[in-house]
């Protein structure tokens, strides 16, 4: 699902991080952790293409990271689940026309279909009475629900997830971890980007850390 080989990151000119080797499988769960500034979301942005990737190799999704031109970059996002911190849902129009309106931007024609669709992943996350509420109705975690079944409507192949639980407090990042573990458990593979150091002793799975300018695994001692 993702290979990256000796790779390097930059920001315009600056070297953010180096020497990267990272391999995720279908049904793997890895955390991606480091204090603000390590180059997490660097890594991430790199993924699904907003920074281009200029030093070494790396294919994602079936799609070879270095060799990527502008008219693919949607086809790419389509096959990944993308999960902010801040939710980024539209203000203005309900969660169902949320959804409706990232299937029709993605190629759905058929408003059946698209119907189902929108009833199958709010369903996934729990979330299937809040279909016609505004996002400002909704809790922080129901926005991160939303925002998850958001990134489940293509069939993504592989789900990125930067700092999800970053604007929740313990219980609903709890509850959140679980509706994105449950996902995990259906053979989505899941890189997710956190310095929510309580939730990886909790849900702990493979771990990598962003530090000094490289990325490596880190052995979780169990409790």
């Amino acid at each position: 699902m993702l290979q990256l080989q000796d790779v390097s990151i930059y920001q315009d000119k600056v070297l953010i991080l180096s020497g990267i080797n990272l391999t995720i499988k279908k049904g793997e769960f890895v955390y991606l952790i480091g204090k603000t500034g390590s180059g997490k979301s660097s890594l991430m942005k790199t993924l699904y293409a907003d920074l281009p990737l200029k030093h070494g190799e790396g294919t994602i999704v079936g799609y070879n990271l270095k060799a990527l031109n502008e008219k693919e970059i949607p086809f790419l996002r389509r096959k990944l689940g993308i999960v902010f911190q801040d939710f980024k849902l539209l203000p203005d129009r309900s969660v169902f026309n949320n959804l409706f309106f990232v299937l029709k931007a993605t190629g759905w024609k058929d408003k059946a279909k698209i119907k189902t669709k929108i009833e199958e992943v709010l369903k996934k996350v729990e979330m299937q009475t809040k279909a016609y509420k505004m996002p400002h109705e909704l809790s922080g975690g129901e926005q991160q629900r939303i925002a998850i079944a958001r990134a489940l409507l293509n069939d993504p192949d592989l789900i990125l997830a930067d700092e999800p639980t970053g604007n929740l407090d313990p219980k609903t990042s709890v509850e959140v971890m679980q509706v994105l573990q449950e996902i995990n458990k259906s053979g989505i593979p899941i890189l997710m980007a956190t310095h929510d150091y309580a939730l990886i002793l909790k849900f702990p799975f493979k771990t990598l850390r962003c530090e000094g300018g490289k990325v490596f695994e880190v052995v979780q001692k169990t409790v």
